[in-house]
């Protein structure tokens, strides 16, 4: 009988620092290594908050996607911001900026748009689409509002609010994939997987 052949199984890279990403791609059975694109955000501009979104992680991922140790990996790049008043608001500059922004935001609603791409860089074949999650959120006061900033959490994360961390008590609830909120939809994340005919159960580690 001939051997049968086992293709080998394919790199992941994620081009992000986000830890939160990271852990959603561990959670869901992956491995990937990071590999952080240095890329400078403030070079790229859009009028629309969705198309910011998705420029950026296509940015991010093709940075990444042209260094050597990426060679032959499928390469993720993405990027959130939060739609709200038709601007795209990433993370605040600063304590005043959080401050204001979360002054803003309470007993409102936003968009989280998160921007995914995926480059497979042993076919140079690129795929990328943008996932969107309605955010309803609470009204924590002035006090609350102060003590979250206080934290320093929301200075490192786009909308100046995460999910999954102290700032989960002040949002009144979700409307789509909460994954997207928290940096990366895994649905959306299958279905690029699957244009590049890549099957997501093939990588799990």
């Amino acid at each position: 009988m001939t051997p049968m052949t086992v293709e080998p199984q394919r790199t992941l890279v994620l081009a992000s620092a986000s830890p939160a990403r990271l852990n959603l791609l561990r959670q869901a059975g992956l491995a990937p290594h990071v590999i952080v694109s240095g890329f400078d955000e403030d070079t790229l501009d859009h009028d629309e908050p969705a198309a910011l979104a998705l420029a950026l992680a296509e940015a991010k991922a093709g940075v990444v996607a042209g260094l050597a140790e990426a060679a032959g990996a499928l390469v993720i790049g993405c990027d959130s911001v939060l739609e709200l008043d038709g601007e795209a608001l990433g993370k605040p500059a600063d304590a005043a900026e959080a401050t204001a922004r979360w002054k803003a935001m309470r007993g409102r609603a936003g968009v989280l748009r998160t921007g995914h791409c995926v480059i497979d860089t042993a076919t140079g074949r690129q795929v990328s689409a943008t996932a969107s999650t309605t955010v309803r959120f609470g009204e924590p006061s002035d006090a609350e509002v102060a003590a979250y900033v206080a934290s320093g959490e929301p200075l490192h994360v786009a909308g100046a609010f995460t999910l999954d961390g102290l700032s989960s008590p002040f949002i009144d609830g979700i409307d789509g994939d909460h994954g997207n909120v928290i940096g990366l939809s895994m649905p959306l994340l299958r279905s690029l997987l699957g244009e590049l005919d890549v099957s997501i159960t093939d990588l799990w580690a």
